[in-house]
């Protein structure tokens, strides 16, 4: 690799999209799971 090779970094609005992208994806696998156990508990499943 040359010093000159420019960088291989994401423009900023980039970086930005993909960072609500991951919070969005955080956000919705916490949602699923509290729904989960909020179903799991609203069904009267009993739990171990």
């Amino acid at each position: 690799m040359l010093w000159s090779d420019p960088e291989n970094e994401p423009p900023e609005e980039l970086r930005k999209t993909q960072d609500m992208l991951r919070r969005l994806g955080f956000l919705m696998a916490l949602a699923m799971l509290l729904a989960m156990i909020v179903l799991g508990f609203g069904c009267g499943a009993p739990i171990p």
